[in-house]
This record gives C-alpha cells, sequence and structure tokens, in this order.
C-alpha cells in the first residue's frame, strides 16, 4: 500500500509541473496544489512507517527482556482481545506509569494495554509518548 500510496504521490505531483507549465493562472495555482499535497502526503507516508518501525522495535526490546503483557486474555474469534477483559487489566498499567512517568516500558506497555481495550487513538499517543522517552534516554 505505501508503494501504490508513493506512484500516486509522484504521479499527482507530475500532473502538477504539467499543469503549471501551461501557463494559465488557474492551472498553475492547481498545479501547486497538485505539488503541496503530495509533499503532505509523503510526509504522512513517513511518519507512518517511523511509527510502525520503532513501535516494532520497542515491542521487540520488550519481548526480548519477557516484559510484555502476557496474552492470556480471552479472544473474540477475529483475534482481538473482548474489550471489557482488557479494561479490567488496564488499571495496572497506568499505575505503572504514574509510578513511573519517564519509563518507555511502561509507556509501551500502557499503549499495548490500550490497543487491547480498544482505545486506537490513546494507544498510539501512548507508543508515541514512549519513543521520544526512549529516543531521549534508550535506557
Amino acid at each position: 500500500m505505501a508503494a501504490l500510496l508513493a506512484l500516486y504521490l509522484w504521479a499527482a505531483a507530475y500532473q502538477g509541473i504539467v499543469m503549471i507549465s501551461t501557463g494559465v493562472p488557474v492551472a498553475i495555482a492547481m498545479g501547486v496544489a497538485l505539488i503541496v499535497l503530495p509533499i503532505v502526503g509523503a510526509w504522512a507516508l513517513w511518519r507512518e512507517i517511523a511509527f510502525g518501525i520503532y513501535s516494532t522495535k520497542l515491542v521487540n526490546i520488550l519481548d526480548s527482556e519477557g516484559a510484555l503483557p502476557g496474552d492470556d486474555l480471552p479472544h473474540r474469534p477475529s483475534g482481538r482481545p473482548i474489550r471489557s477483559d482488557a479494561d479490567k487489566e488496564f488499571p495496572s498499567y497506568a499505575a505503572a506509569v504514574d509510578a513511573q512517568p519517564a519509563s518507555w516500558r511502561a509507556w509501551c506497555r500502557l499503549g499495548l494495554a490500550y490497543d487491547a481495550s480498544g482505545d486506537r487513538k490513546r494507544a498510539r499517543a501512548a507508543i508515541r509518548h514512549a519513543i521520544a522517552l526512549h529516543k531521549s534516554n534508550p535506557v
């Protein structure tokens, strides 16, 4: 999907260049937009890829240390944990973050707990915070 998006971004930027070269004011304005939007899209694509790479790195570190949260929750047929059961385990991960707010490990586990509870927005925010903490102090 990332490769297809990159191809689409390139094609849009190329069309922008073609439109700018016409010399028609409206076409020039549209061409500029067709160049700016792919730049923003490329930036967003890179942010998502970097997030995936770095979050995988942190999860792999926790896995190698044996510090990943257990996967003993009941699951739906789709493989996702049952939210009500995941919510019961959430307070222990939140307490760990409260006890050690500068620990990227605690934030990463909190992000995984949010994800198990189905709260993707908070999960991504917690993982992003864990990444920032790890970059500033990888120990």
